[in-house]
């Protein structure tokens, strides 16, 4: 679970007694932060259920205690589990399970990102893409507000032309650059399209050409779609476009497009919506 983040708790009693409670006692590393008491409600087969709900404030060990006194309705009952809050703080290298659950969150809504457990420049570039997928600008920071995007699963590339089969979709206004299978997105990329002065071409083209490697320009693993435009990986590919009128992938996010591609592949480039709003 994750700080701030509720998780609710249910549990059993094997007799149901109407008018019966269990007391809780709620602890973060053995500090109580929460006590009261549940109403026990009939449950399946004769059997009784309550519910708790849990916010921890910070990382650590969370417990939860619930008891019930024996009495003349109920007999005693008590019974403890244990919760780990991860903790929320990154820098480049932290390995933790909150770096686990992040990069597996961002990989079910498809975007691009190695199960490296390490936050690493992969992780990076995939929340700045989830930025971009949110219209939230780019950055690599994950703050409150698309953590909890994040966790909700908020989110969605509109895909605009499921009946190319395999093709590629590139959304300039929100500089990204999607795989895509009939209506079923594979990967998501961030991109660096052309700048004003020399935008990326617009329309629906076939990939006609493919070069793996190192061009002496530069780009890395090129997918041309018409005369010198490319799908490619290149350094920098900044968060903005600054291209000459290709669409510039990461260096490590182009091994990975240029596998999944192959000639005659359609390439869709269009401005789409987004924070970027240069001339086109």
């Amino acid at each position: 679970m994750l700080p701030g983040h509720f998780v609710k708790v249910v549990g059993s009693v094997n007799h149901y007694a109407p008018g019966q409670f269990v007391r809780v006692k709620v602890s973060l590393n053995k500090k109580v932060f929460h006590t009261g008491k549940l109403r026990i409600k009939p449950g399946k087969h004769g059997t009784g259920t309550f519910t708790a709900i849990v916010e921890p404030k910070g990382a650590g060990i969370v417990r939860l205690k619930a008891k019930h006194k024996a009495n003349a309705q109920m007999s005693r009952f008590s019974k403890t589990i244990g919760i780990s809050s991860m903790g929320t703080g990154v820098r480049t290298g932290t390995k933790s399970l909150f770096v686990d659950y992040v990069q597996q969150r961002l990989s079910r809504l498809h975007l691009y990102i190695p199960q490296t457990g390490v936050w690493d420049s992969g992780t990076q570039w995939a929340v700045n893409a989830y930025h971009r997928l949110l219209d939230r600008g780019y950055s690599t920071v994950l703050d409150r507000k698309t953590l909890n995007d994040l966790v909700a699963g908020k989110g969605r590339f509109v895909v605009r032309f499921p009946n190319q089969g395999r093709h590629v979709e590139g959304n300039l206004g929100k500089q990204l650059a999607a795989l895509i299978d009939g209506s079923k997105i594979h990967w998501i990329f961030p991109i660096s399209s052309g700048k004003p002065s020399t935008p990326t071409i617009l329309g629906s083209f076939r990939i006609y050409n493919r070069v793996p490697g190192y061009l002496p320009d530069g780009m890395y693993y090129s997918d041309f779609f018409i005369r010198g435009y490319a799908l490619h990986g290149y350094d920098p590919s900044p968060d903005y476009p600054a291209s000459h009128g290709c669409m510039r992938l990461p260096i490590q996010d182009a091994i990975p497009a240029y596998n999944w591609l192959a000639i005659g592949d359609w390439v869709d480039v269009y401005q789409g919506s987004g924070n970027y709003s240069g001339t086109i």
